[in-house]
């Protein structure tokens, strides 16, 4: 049983180490990287408002890179700091990280699709027209 979980472990030391050349990640992913379970990141996004990640078609929460950094500073702030969820979010707004700027990025994708498909069209437009 020892082998089996001292196996378990390097295997997912190396596909975590994998996972970081990806471009998206699941909350699971998200919670083994950052060492914070799955519920408390559900938390921190309604605490967080402007961290929510965006939604696969699936519905499942599709986060980046940047997202996991902002978790483990947020972790970092809370955990080891011990400020308080507002004292955290001030923080990070004296950081530059959340407010209005940021909170425009990640809803973007699922809430205002009409922007998106005009911008893409725009593109496709411009590309026909240069062939």
């Amino acid at each position: 049983m020892a082998g089996r979980s001292k196996g378990s472990r390097g295997s997912a030391a190396k596909s975590e180490a994998g996972e970081r050349g990806k471009i998206y990640y699941r909350i699971g992913e998200v919670a083994r990287i950052t060492e914070v379970k799955p519920y408390v990141l559900r938390y921190w996004e309604s605490e967080f408002r402007w961290m929510a990640p965006g939604k696969s078609k699936s519905n499942q929460r599709l986060y980046r890179q940047r997202d996991i950094e902002t978790i483990q500073l947020i972790k970092k702030l809370l955990y080891q700091e011990r400020y308080t969820i507002a004292g955290a979010r001030k923080r990070l707004r004296e950081l530059g990280i959340g407010g209005a700027a940021d909170a425009a990025e990640p809803s973007e994708p699922t809430h205002d699709h009409a922007a998106n498909y005009r911008r893409v069209r725009e593109e496709l437009e411009s590309l026909r027209a240069l062939l």
